[in-house]
């Protein structure tokens, strides 16, 4: 995340980082750690995991969390999220691309089909769900979808 974190910034998002390790850690983890050179990101500490808690993340026995990735509107609803164990790392190309879309659809009203990107094809708004229920390849192609 630090490594593109410039381009969140870029599109007027804010970032927080929150983890259970004390500011301590945080500390030493910046210091430490190459990939965290030139860090600029706010960083929280949740000791308590109450953070973690709101948003189901924690693990109470073992007093710790999972890893979470949530997007969150400035009205403070969640717009999207990714919960995964600590095995396998988030895609921060990906949450980019969601970010990406989900600015587009609240300037434009307009809607996002799978793997849509800046200067892709949109789908039409159709008040009448009938209208676009099972109607997408009307309005875009697997290969476009796919490309």
């Amino acid at each position: 995340m630090n490594a593109v974190s410039h381009k969140f910034k870029k599109l007027g998002v804010e970032l927080l980082v929150v983890s259970c390790d004390s500011k301590f850690s945080h500390k030493r983890f910046v210091e430490t750690e190459p990939l965290m050179e030139d860090f600029a990101q706010m960083m929280g500490a949740d000791g308590n995991g109450k953070v973690a808690s709101a948003f189901g993340v924690y693990l109470e026995e073992e007093g710790v969390a999972i890893r979470g990735r949530f997007l969150i509107n400035p009205e403070g609803t969640v717009l999207a999220q990714e919960v995964l164990t600590p095995p396998v790392g988030r895609n921060v190309n990906e949450f980019l691309r969601q970010v990406e879309a989900f600015l587009h659809v609240a300037a434009t009203g307009e809607v996002c089909p799978a793997n849509w990107r800046p200067g892709k094809k949109t789908l039409p708004v159709h008040t009448d769900a009938e209208k676009m229920t099972g109607r997408v390849g009307d309005y875009i192609t697997l290969e476009e979808i796919q490309s």
